[in-house]
């Protein structure tokens, strides 16, 4: 248990929240230069997130948003969760923390000068520990829980692909299979793998996606879009192939939908995506799917809550897993809403069908609190820009805070981010 920070420690980390404000980007940009220096602690990093600032960018308004509620830590429960599932997929351990924590307090002296006085690095050390020992702490409880599962384990992992399936025009799937033949645990529909991998001339490069499957306790389903410039997924696209291996981490993140609960009605869900945003929303679609199917047999499955799928892509063309959304909806699995920014009017009467609607032109969020049920929980993944045009519509609309939840793939990039993104 992490030993509680003093009176004068967090007197002190809160007053330098305005350095923090002023420099916090240097300390970090400083850190990352320090930690990288070190090539077994560089690997452990996203190098695209080093190249366009991001993760120096995250650091930063978590080690802020770590200040300003030093005396209301209950408010950092869901950055701390997000960081711990994001550090067991990427298999942090607890021996790369004091790595971190030097680099950290070296960097701050480094930019702050003379005003690091030596009160100043005592009471950052302390804090540095403290949040070090909670995270230990927590990921220790959840490398256990994956270890213990059925089909669990740490570390990593190597599967096969099994097959690889085009999904539209900038969507490929990937079938994975344990290469050893046993079972694999059972994922929270939402959840996303890491994975180690090494690009020809480019070494190491860890990365997570979406798992695009329901559970079934035998492979796992990813679908990867090739970014502009992406190192690995333009990999997977132009050299993974069926056969190829992979290595790959236990099920992580907590962006899953809540648990149904006996005698409470649950709120209305709706799935807000745009682009490859929907790939986590394609498992929760497959599992609900799963659901209605063990219920019709008799089976208590536990359907949950009414479900409404609202996604936007370019074109018919680029509309990754069409033909299932369609299916499902035409079943009575969810109530779909398709947007198509490049499209026509005709176009779109002619993609309508049984409990899907397609429109033209963009999501905006007074559509979507317009056409969505007042008590609704919204979860929301895709570009970083539709995201908080989403985000900060909707809560201009009167949505409060704790029904609006949202997947970051990469490093957080605002302090809204930081704190609260799943």
């Amino acid at each position: 248990m992490a030993t509680p920070l003093d009176d004068k420690t967090r007197a002190i980390v809160t007053a330098c929240v305005p350095a923090l404000e002023a420099h916090g980007l240097a300390i970090t940009t400083e850190m990352y230069k320090r930690l990288l220096a070190d090539p077994a602690i560089s690997a452990l990093f996203n190098s695209a997130h080093q190249k366009n600032g991001t993760q120096p960018t995250a650091l930063a308004l978590a080690v802020l948003a770590y200040a300003r509620n030093i005396d209301n830590l209950g408010a950092l429960g869901g950055m701390v969760e997000r960081i711990a599932e994001k550090h067991v997929g990427l298999n942090i351990l607890p021996e790369h923390y004091p790595y971190v924590g030097r680099a950290l307090l070296g960097a701050i002296a480094h930019v702050l000068g003379d005003a690091a006085t030596p009160d100043i690095m005592d009471a950052w050390a302390k804090a540095y520990g403290f949040l070090a020992d909670v995270l230990i702490s927590r990921e220790s409880q959840i490398y256990k829980a994956h270890a213990d599962a059925p089909g669990g384990w740490e570390g990593w992992r190597s599967f096969t692909i099994r097959s690889r399936t085009q999904e539209g025009a900038c969507v490929t799937s990937y079938d994975l299979v344990p290469t050893d033949g046993k079972p694999v645990m059972a994922h929270k529909p939402g959840q996303y793998l890491s994975f180690s991998v090494t690009v020809p001339g480019h070494g190491n490069q860890r990365r997570n996606y979406s798992i695009s499957s329901a559970p079934n306790g035998q492979n796992y389903r990813i679908s990867v879009r090739k970014a502009d410039n992406g190192l690995v997924s333009g990999w997977l696209h132009d050299s993974a192939q069926a056969g190829t291996d992979l290595q790959v981490s236990a099920p992580a993140g907590s962006f899953t939908l809540p648990a149904p609960q006996p005698g409470h009605p649950s709120a209305p869900v709706v799935l807000l995506s745009a682009g490859v945003g929907l790939t986590p929303f394609i498992a929760m679609l497959e599992t609900r799917a799963a659901a209605a199917a063990a219920a019709s047999l008799g089976c208590p499955a536990g359907m949950g809550a009414p479900l409404q799928y609202i996604h936007g892509t370019h074109n018919p063309q680029t509309e990754a897993f069409g033909p299932l959304v369609r299916d499902l909806s035409a079943r009575g699995v969810v109530r779909a809403d398709i947007f198509y920014t490049h499209g026509s009017a005709e176009e779109a009467a002619s993609l309508s069908t049984t409990g899907t609607t397609a429109h033209t032109g963009r999501i905006t969020p007074e559509w979507v609190r317009a056409n969505t049920p007042a008590d609704a929980l919204y979860y929301i993944c895709g570009p970083e820009s539709f995201m908080q045009d989403m985000i900060s519509g909707l809560s201009a609309a009167g949505v409060p805070a704790d029904r609006l939840r949202h997947e970051v793939f990469g490093s957080a990039t605002t302090l809204e981010d930081a704190l609260h993104a799943a």
